[in-house]
């Protein structure tokens, strides 16, 4: 089974916008709360995904890519407003960070994650980084279609 480790943290200051950006739009077909089942278009690729449950910072994970064009037309399939955003990749020491500047109804939320080997491994905590959000669901990007960040 595939595992999605991931730590996920607010941000501060804007040190992280020096890599490009790629913007992202997602929507949700199913948002329960033992599986999601998410459509992403991400620039010019495009991928479907199933979540399990989260468990602490683990849950079951499987990605697929799919063809744009049936992207699109999921999209317009999936509960509630999108989640619009622009991603960043960064390189800080050995570790890779994705840094989410989300718009829209969840703007001016930033949030990054980290994926990681297992939950204890240890990371290159960037200067930008603020408070762990890992286990506030408000900040799951499946609860941030329903909430926006704006509506808190």
């Amino acid at each position: 089974m595939a595992l999605e480790i991931e730590r996920k943290f607010l941000v501060t200051g804007t040190a992280w916008r020096e890599a490009a950006g790629v913007r992202y739009a997602q929507g949700y077909l199913n948002r329960d709360k033992h599986r999601t089942v998410r459509v992403r278009v991400a620039g010019e690729a495009a991928f479907l995904t199933i979540k399990g449950l989260t468990q602490g910072a683990t849950r079951a994970e499987f990605e697929y890519p799919i063809p744009l064009a049936d992207a699109q037309a999921l999209l317009q399939l999936c509960e509630g407003p999108l989640i619009e955003k622009t991603r960043y990749v960064l390189q800080v020491g050995q570790t890779t960070w994705e840094v989410d500047e989300f718009h829209g109804e969840n703007a001016p939320l930033v949030v990054a994650e980290v994926e990681l080997p297992s939950e204890d491994a240890a990371f290159d905590r960037p200067d930008w980084l603020g408070e762990e959000v890992t286990q506030d669901a408000r900040y799951f990007n499946a609860s941030l279609s329903q909430r926006p960040f704006q509506h808190w």
